[in-house]
């Protein structure tokens, strides 16, 4: 049984990291969207991932699991979150979207970190 366990955790780890690669993917989609539905540039969203842990798990055997460095039962995605930083401006004074001085508010998202999945923006995507 505990191999089909450790193949139960890896298959939660797939499903989680595909979920991110769709986020991150939809990041880089909308990384020159000026206006969105909500108003305003496209904000950058990330998926926050959590253990998974066994439905009728004893308390104290989760702890024991804890305590003692076991492998866990994979992981699940609790979230999708929008970064609220604020992206950059530009001066670009014949776009739709400027503002009465010419600048626009472009989106948060930098290609590059997304295309490397680096957190740029100081995110913890993993809460143990």
């Amino acid at each position: 049984m505990a191999m089909f366990g450790g193949i139960d955790a890896s298959a939660s780890g797939l499903t989680a990291e595909r979920l991110r690669m769709d986020v991150i993917s939809n990041n880089i989609a909308n990384a020159n969207t000026t206006r969105s539905e909500a108003g305003g540039p496209y904000k950058r969203r990330y998926v926050v991932f959590t253990p998974r842990e066994k439905q009728n798990e004893a308390f104290d055997t989760i702890l024991h699991h804890k305590l003692s460095n076991q492998t866990g039962n994979g992981v699940r995605a609790v979230a999708i979150r929008e970064d609220d930083t604020l992206g950059p401006m530009s001066y670009d004074p014949g776009h739709p979207d400027a503002n009465a001085d010419g600048y626009v508010r472009r989106p948060n998202v930098n290609i590059v970190a997304e295309m490397v999945c680096v957190k740029i923006f100081s995110v913890v995507s993993f809460h143990p």
